[in-house]
């Protein structure tokens, strides 16, 4: 999903679950709003939480990508059939100058 995509989604209110793979540390230094914090580790071990619905629409972003795509893997193998990488990730969303919640 575009960055500006999501953007206009969370401003009207119809916003996918966003699912942040990054760090503890990384995530507190700035997320987008709203995002739930799952590191890929929690995700791999079923710790992380996350929708209860397997349909639910989910963007997983990290700093790069690599992450991201482990998680969406995973996700994947759990049983979601709705998830996206959000493009360029969280260095794309701070470039475009998009909020950050810390």
């Amino acid at each position: 999903m575009r960055s500006n995509e999501l953007l206009k989604r969370r401003k009207a209110n119809n916003p996918p679950t966003v699912i942040d793979v990054r760090t503890g540390f990384e995530f507190k230094a700035g997320h987008v709003p709203g995002a739930v914090h799952a590191p890929a580790w929690k995700i791999l071990l079923m710790l992380a939480r996350l929708p209860a619905d397997k349909s639910a629409e989910l963007v997983v972003t990290c700093e790069h990508g690599p992450r991201a795509q482990m998680a969406k893997g995973l996700l994947g193998l759990y049983g979601y059939r709705n998830v996206e990488l959000l493009d360029g990730h969280m260095s794309a969303w701070r470039q475009a100058g998009h909020p950050l919640e810390k």
